[in-house]
């Protein structure tokens, strides 16, 4: 018998923006080590840390013997994707601001609903979503007019912008990877420890073939940026989401994710001092709208109808 789920209450609200501050600070922070660290670094360091944390955890708990044969074939091709995306991540950082990818990132449930779409029956998108969609793609058209000029640095921050689309697209198909596979039956912890693991090894050799490995300088930002990344964002952040998904609605929960974003941009403004076009802000407006209509449509459709119930009924 499956648990009741609660809805919005005081305690998931004060949590949610503490994750979605934490969620929003990653892209910040591996800019500014940057100079330090190379974003790549950051990124095979912080895998590896998360992924010993979450082996750790799982020797302890010992819910995932059994689910290997299952969901091996699964969880590499999610690693890789997870690879995928933070790879491009990495490299958009090189190119365009942490502001711009806080957005480009979280266009992933557009894919995800897209793939899930045509490979899942009972994931046919709705009439309301479709309208998200539109105007999410509308809000990267217009997003990416801050940089059309012909000059070399708006040329730079347009490739990393559509890095940062490429890893929103990468993301958004590893969350069709696992729904449609054996991993949404198995523990969190087994699903996120493939990600963490296959990526890790992918990125750690992609950076050793490449001869990336280096120049590495232990500052206090760049140690603080690999413990945020790999501990407070990779193993507390993410089984702390797992946790709330089995005592919340998930939908209630998505609604509050999208202050991430917010977060990312505001951080990246005050802390680097990143610069915001008119055409970037309008473009993430209509970006993140249409994240909302897809994401929480079933939502926004029981707020439509309690409303429309409301007007008719009250005297």
């Amino acid at each position: 018998m499956s648990a009741v789920r609660k809805g919005t209450d005081a305690f998931l609200f004060q949590f949610m923006v503490l994750l979605c501050a934490i969620w929003g600070m990653q892209q910040v922070a591996l800019k500014l080590a940057a100079p330090d660290i190379a974003p790549l670094m950051q990124v095979v360091l912080r895998s590896g840390i998360a992924a010993l944390l979450v082996g750790a955890l799982m020797l302890w708990h010992r819910d995932w013997q059994g689910w290997l044969s299952a969901t091996w074939r699964g969880g590499v091709l999610a690693g890789a994707l997870f690879a995928l995306e933070f790879f491009f991540i990495a490299y958009g950082l090189l190119y365009t601001s942490a502001s711009h990818m806080a957005v480009f990132l979280y266009t992933a449930p557009i894919f995800s609903a897209l793939g899930l779409h045509l490979l899942v029956p009972s994931e046919r998108l709705r009439m309301l979503q479709w309208l998200g969609i539109v105007l999410c793609f509308s809000g990267i058209a217009v997003a990416f007019g801050a940089g059309l000029s012909w000059a070399a640095l708006d040329r730079q921050i347009l490739l990393g912008d559509a890095l940062g689309v490429l890893a929103g697209m990468a993301w958004g198909a590893t969350t069709v990877v696992v729904r449609s596979s054996r991993l949404s039956e198995a523990p969190p912890t087994l699903t996120l420890f493939y990600q963490l693991c296959v990526a890790f090894v992918l990125l750690l050799g992609y950076a050793v073939l490449t001869g990336q490995l280096g120049p590495i300088r232990w500052t206090p930002v760049s140690i603080g940026s690999v413990l945020l990344q790999g501990v407070v964002v990779s193993f507390f952040s993410y089984l702390a989401w797992f946790w709330l998904l089995r005592r919340y609605l998930a939908s209630n929960m998505a609604v509050f994710s999208f202050m991430t974003p917010l977060f990312g941009v505001s951080f990246g403004v005050l802390i680097l001092d990143e610069p915001l076009s008119l055409s970037f802000v309008v473009g993430a407006l209509l970006v993140l709208l249409g994240i909302v209509l897809v994401s929480n449509h079933v939502w926004l459709r029981r707020q439509l109808i309690a409303r429309r119930y409301a007007e008719r009924h009250l005297p």
